[in-house]
């Protein structure tokens, strides 16, 4: 009898590794007993696990299709999973069409624990709702949940993707995750109590959800076939779903007996208000008269216009995209994960970011609410043309030597064109007006590579653009 002990509850490699040489030293899947150092051993088991027979020379290979979804059944909470597995492992180096056999009772039992997985993992995606812990440079957002399968590493990354400029946390029972702008990191499952209850943003978030509610749309049965009653318990809304399900049917009547509304007349545009304004080239009264800017329509949404910031004199201005959640609220542009970076960056450029002009193309924030979270929304053409003439009254203010577009965004405002990154970047570039210019990525972009290797390479080359703006500030200030 062998007993196989595997590192942790989803040891992929582990359990490859053993079932592999169990399978080439032909043991009957009825003489191999799996298990993870949580569980309890058999009555009868050794306390430490049996040695791994001898790998002969032999070779045995298996068809992608079965490797990925044994990546994905092993991530099931049944504790047979790796017995199971091993199973269907052993009869497919006789049968090598046997996952073919829709109606195998092994390959069935697999298929079922892979879709219950991925489910696990869309549900997830879901349901997580983040709260709010501090405020501004010190803020993160944490979540609990309580997930039904071992899926929390394989789903982080999708998390670090969609919220790679904000810190933030999932706490489970298992394990729990965390981002700071680089790499998911993992520590010990801890127990509800150690989770937050609700933050500032939760009364907005209520009375949200239940302006969205539609109950002339309620279809119960299939509302909880997509958010089953267990996941309510994790859901701050979840107090309001009985009242507003129960109220429906009255709301429903109240809709149909109003009267009808009569159409929207079509109005026409109005025309950006900085050209109804006398704006003094200084910088104070810019942002005085930003502050009422109504250009385009995404001032219905942002808390406040965030202005440029630093000082008159400055000889670079760096210019990004436009404010995030951060910025939106602090009133402040670059002081979010992306300001982080670029911080960094500077510093190690040689810049002292009090000695340069930040601002971004669109004073803004356009972001699409997903719950509580506001997720960034890349402005579009017309928003970007509409806040231009803000951006050309800052660089007519400040006369700078050189201004860096980071990012697609800021070198469309600059150039005043689509402008690629690739083929422009790191190079010194003659605007009309007689400043040059400079092209690199925006900061935010080094945050969402996956990769640690290629966002090093990527930190390294950022970095390398900023020393071309310390070196001519440099040269400009001999020339003083």
């Amino acid at each position: 009898m062998h007993f196989i002990t595997l590192e942790h509850d989803t040891d992929f490699e582990g359990w490859r590794k053993a079932a592999r040489a169990l399978v080439l030293n032909d043991v009957s899947p009825s003489d191999v007993t799996w298990r993870t150092p949580g569980q309890m051993p058999e009555l009868f088991a050794p306390v430490a696990a049996t040695s791994l027979p001898e790998v002969p020379h032999a070779t045995f290979s298996v068809s992608a299709k079965f490797v990925e979804l044994a990546q994905s059944a092993i991530l099931h909470r049944d504790i047979a999973r790796f017995a199971i597995l091993y199973r269907l492992l052993s009869r497919l180096r006789s049968h090598h069409d046997l996952l073919a056999v829709a109606t195998d009772p092994d390959v069935l039992l697999v298929a079922a624990m892979a879709r219950a997985v991925h489910r696990d993992q869309h549900k997830m995606q879901a349901f997580v709702r983040f709260r709010e812990i501090g405020r501004e440079r010190k803020s993160r957002y944490v979540a609990w949940y309580e997930p039904e399968h071992h899926i929390v590493e394989a789903t982080a990354p999708f998390f670090a993707r969609r919220f790679a400029d904000m810190a933030w946390s999932i706490l489970t029972p298992d394990i729990c995750a965390h981002w700071e702008g680089h790499v998911v990191a993992f520590t010990p499952g801890i127990s509800k109590a150690a989770a937050p209850s609700e933050d500032r943003l939760e009364e907005t978030w209520l009375r949200y959800y239940a302006s969205i509610f539609n109950p002339a749309r309620l279809k119960v049965k299939a509302m909880q076939t997509e958010m089953p009653k267990k996941y309510w318990r994790n859901l701050p809304e979840a107090s309001l779903i009985k009242p507003l399900i129960t109220g429906a049917g009255r709301a429903t009547s109240a809709m149909i007996a109003e009267a009808a509304t009569d159409p929207h007349k079509s109005q026409k545009r109005p025309e950006p208000s900085v050209k109804h304004k006398h704006v003094a080239g200084d910088l104070e009264a810019l942002r005085e008269a930003a502050s009422d800017c109504r250009a385009c329509p995404l001032w219905k949404d942002a808390t406040q216009t965030v202005f440029g910031e630093g000082l008159q004199t400055a000889r670079v201005v760096l210019v990004g995209e436009q404010p995030g959640d951060k910025e939106d609220l602090a009133g402040k542009p670059f002081v979010g994960p992306a300001g982080q970076m670029l911080d960094r960056a500077l510093k190690e450029a040689g810049i002292d970011r009090a000695t340069v002009y930040v601002t971004n193309a669109v004073k803004h924030f356009k972001f699409v609410p997903r719950g509580k979270i506001r997720l960034h929304q890349k402005p579009n053409t017309s928003e970007i043309r509409a806040c231009r003439p803000w951006y050309e009254r800052e660089l007519a203010a400040i006369k700078p030597d050189l201004v860096v577009a980071m990012g697609a965004t800021a070198a469309q405002s600059v150039f005043g064109k689509i402008t690629p990154i690739n083929k422009t970047r790191g190079r010194l570039i003659d605007l009309e007006d007689g400043t040059r210019a400079l092209v690199t990525v925006h900061p935010s972009y080094l945050l969402r590579l996956p990769d640690a290797e290629a966002r090093a390479l990527e930190y390294q080359r950022f970095v390398g653009d900023l020393r071309i703006a310390a070196d001519l500030m440099k040269k400009s200030a001999r020339a003083a």
